[in-house]
């Protein structure tokens, strides 16, 4: 990895662990060179059911979006889930949007170091960056995640969305 982003191996894992148990998600850490149910392979996250996968050098940005994408998606889809986390253009965004704001339950991490954790690794944003995105540009993000009962104003509701 030529970019610097915080990663699992920096942080007290304890709270990330406690942050997936409030959205019924276990993390397990695997020492494989492929990390089960990685969609984009290196050291990005995996999911499969309820189930994070991870290595020590796993961005936590890549571990939040996963976990944003479980709590996103509806029972249905959560049921099958292997994998491809799927979901459509508005979902991908409140994705997004969720894990800035959840990025707060890790103390290492915080909004501020996740946006620029996003912008390093190359998330792409109309206005050029999340920080842009997030503050000027994300009413649509917000708006289906207070229509899906997953915040409220901008706090996490920790529920998954029916």
């Amino acid at each position: 990895m030529s970019v610097s982003v915080l990663l699992l191996s920096d942080i007290d894992i304890d709270p990330l662990r406690q942050l997936l148990a409030r959205y019924q998600l276990k993390l397990e850490i695997v020492q494989e060179e492929t990390i089960p149910g990685s969609f984009w392979g290196d050291e990005e996250a995996g999911l499969i059911g309820d189930t994070v996968y991870t290595r020590m050098n796993t961005p936590i940005h890549s571990i939040l979006h996963e976990t944003c994408h479980f709590i996103c998606m509806d029972t249905q889809r959560r049921q099958k889930l292997h994998t491809n986390a799927a979901g459509d253009y508005a979902e991908e965004n409140a994705v997004c949007y969720l894990q800035i704001l959840l990025a707060d339950q890790i103390p290492e991490m915080g909004q501020n170091r996740m946006m620029r954790d996003m912008d390093r690794w190359g998330y792409s944003f109309r206005l050029g960056s999340s920080s842009n995105w997030f503050t000027q540009d994300a009413e649509d993000a917000r708006q289906w995640l207070l229509e899906h009962h997953l915040i409220k104003q901008q706090h996490p509701t920790f529920s998954l969305r029916q």
